[in-house]
């Protein structure tokens, strides 16, 4: 019979996952980051729209660029949240600020991880640490619930704990939420808490470890026929103006909302009639 601490450390190491093996950066400009087992994924087409086609967020998209630039550049900069209205552009202004970067020469790599994976961020710190590129770690939708761990593991990204965040990684994350969680939970945690003001202030800081807070709000009807305009225009799609007027309000007044995700649907459905492939 083999000795007991030889059978443990053998179910110890069926269970821990395999070691990644160092990733050739040099084959990608993006990548996402996958677990059980762990691995970077190279993705050789980002999913991105160019930045002149983001109608209505100048502000967010000159801090953002800007923050981003000096970062390629090796210079500091600060992690970034960009919250607020649903379909305005938060994750797009991501990937096309990484995008206007990389074609103004600088290296920068982009390196996407899902919320549910937030618990192995850890490892994924320790393998872009050493690497000589430097990198946006990008989690699109972040949010937490009242229940969830996984806001502990997000404070190793942004502060990083004893060893410190990479100087070669930035982190920036999108959400519905300033701060990350609902509204309804942190009220109800206050409640029923023995010190109220302290019963959520662990969650709810999170957002303050941010030092960029770009806010993105519903955008207004010119905004919105803007966008269209100029998703045809870039895609030779003709259509007078009047007629896409009439029509793009139509559908907008059918979905009870006005965004840039809603006027990309309807120059979807647009393009598709007019036999336009986009």
């Amino acid at each position: 019979m083999s000795d007991p601490l030889e059978r443990i450390a053998a179910a110890l190491e069926r269970m821990s996952p395999a070691p990644l093996n160092a990733p050739d950066f040099g084959m990608a400009d993006a990548f996402v980051w996958h677990v059980e087992p762990d691995r970077l994924a190279p993705v050789a087409d980002v999913n991105r729209v160019d930045m002149s086609l983001l109608v209505g967020i100048n502000r967010s998209r000159d801090t953002l660029l800007e923050n981003t630039r000096q970062f390629a550049r090796g210079l500091p900069a600060n992690n970034a949240l960009l919250w607020g209205a649903r379909g305005m552009g938060k994750s797009s202004l991501v990937k096309a600020v990484h995008g206007s970067v990389r074609a103004e020469g600088l290296p920068l790599k982009l390196v996407e991880l899902q919320r549910e994976d937030m618990s192995s961020v850890g490892r994924l710190l320790n393998h872009l640490r050493g690497a000589e590129e430097r990198f946006i770690l990008f989690c699109d939708d972040l949010s937490f619930s009242h229940d969830d761990q996984h806001y502990k593991s997000l404070k190793a990204v942004l502060d990083g704990g004893i060893e410190g965040r990479p100087d070669n990684v930035v982190f920036y994350a999108t959400s519905n939420r300033r701060h990350l969680m609902p509204r309804d939970m942190i009220e109800n945690e206050r409640s029923s808490a023995i010190n109220p003001s302290e019963a959520v202030e662990e969650k709810v800081s999170l957002s303050d470890r941010f030092g960029l807070w770009l806010g993105f709000h519903p955008c207004d009807q010119d905004d919105y026929l803007a966008m269209i305009r100029g998703y045809c225009d870039a895609h030779g799609v003709e259509i007078d103006d009047e007629t896409l007027r009439a029509e793009a309000i139509e559908w907008q007044a059918t979905r009870g909302a006005r965004s840039g995700r809603v006027a990309w649907q309807y120059f979807t459905d647009l393009a598709g009639r007019l036999g336009v492939k986009v």
